[in-house]
């Protein structure tokens, strides 16, 4: 089964956003790893939203 093709996007888009990585290298990123990434930015997002 492969990632659909819209929450590719949607993932690159928001690791892109938030760290300027390259799409390319985004890509490269196996599904598991590129996913932590996601839930790490929405971390950080949630703690800085959160005043600390």
């Amino acid at each position: 089964m492969t990632h659909p093709e819209r929450l590719l996007r949607e993932e690159s888009a928001y690791i892109a956003y938030h760290f300027h990585w390259a799409y390319e290298d985004i890509l490269t990123l196996p599904h598991a790893e590129r996913r932590a990434w996601v839930r790490e930015i929405a971390r950080i997002n949630s703690s800085i939203s959160e005043g600390r």
